[in-house]
């Protein structure tokens, strides 16, 4: 159940960092929308962290309301 949880959350990174590509925003940019560091948004994408429960949640409805995420 843990290993769904992770691999959840990392396919949700990568549809956050698919969206960044194509909208050719930076990740300085990107960090600035959703409210965080740069620091923080790479680390996530690269893998090093992973978000926390919040901010999976905040990740959601920031693709949802982008129609990323349904």
């Amino acid at each position: 159940m843990l290993k769904d949880v992770k691999e959840d959350i990392m396919k949700l990174i990568e549809q956050l960092e698919t969206y960044r590509l194509e909208k050719k925003l930076s990740q300085q940019k990107l960090a600035k929308i959703l409210g965080v560091h740069y620091v923080t948004l790479n680390r996530w994408i690269m893998g090093k962290k992973k978000p926390n429960k919040i901010w999976v949640y905040h990740i959601k409805k920031f693709l949802k309301e982008r129609g990323i995420l349904k």
